[in-house]
């Protein structure tokens, strides 16, 4: 598949805490995204320079309850919980060429769309992370997957001085971890390493340091 990262997601109780907690990091400022009307959500972006970037997500108050699950876990009470202790970095999704067929046993290939953009991407029924539920100490640490239709959104974001230096994936299953990536051909810099339970940590080149998330 020759898959690359595409984009680093941190969610939040609401979208305002999620950029005032970012930007206060970071030092510079998100720019607006939109809604997401499939998933009753919305975001905000950040380049990362090159291809990828990073988005804050939360639910949308002003959106009605979606049919489905949202994604990325944000209704279960385990998610909620964690975000009431602020803002975190609970994901990571890896770019491909094309999701003709679903990559995981448990995924749904949903053709989705937020403004002028478009894109398919990989998203379990229940709403919840990949693998999360069949390999649980996968699950986070497994990107979805997204195939663009339109130009990627560091196409179009302005310039932030942010960029990426290392992602850091954690799971008790370090080989299992390693297997997928090869599986879907992941070229870029990830480091895998054993840890008790699932957990990303993500290292940031700003204009005024490195930060930690």
């Amino acid at each position: 598949m020759n898959a690359h990262l595409d984009h680093l997601v941190i969610a939040a109780r609401t979208l305002a805490e999620g950029r005032a907690w970012l930007e206060g990091r970071l030092g510079t400022a998100l720019a607006p995204g939109g809604e997401h009307e499939t998933f009753g959500t919305h975001n905000a972006l950040l380049s990362l320079g090159g291809t990828s970037y990073l988005e804050v997500i939360a639910v949308n108050p002003d959106a009605p309850a979606p049919p489905r699950a949202r994604w990325f876990s944000l209704d279960t009470p385990e998610m909620r919980a964690r975000l009431d202790g602020g803002p975190a970095l609970v994901h990571w999704v890896a770019r491909v060429l094309t999701l003709e067929a679903g990559p995981y046993p448990e995924g749904e290939v949903l053709e989705l769309s937020r403004g002028e953009n478009r894109w398919a991407l990989t998203v379990p029924p229940d709403g919840s992370l990949p693998l999360g539920r069949m390999v649980p100490s996968l699950g986070g640490v497994a990107p979805s997957l997204i195939a663009w239709h339109t130009p990627a959104p560091p196409t179009r974001l302005p310039a932030s001085g942010v960029t990426l230096a290392t992602l850091r994936l954690g799971t008790p299953q370090p080989a299992e971890l390693r297997a997928v990536l090869d599986r879907l051909g992941f070229v870029g810099e990830v480091e895998v390493y054993e840890a008790p339970q699932p957990e990303l940590g993500a290292q940031l080149d700003t204009p005024g340091g490195v930060v930690l998330l």
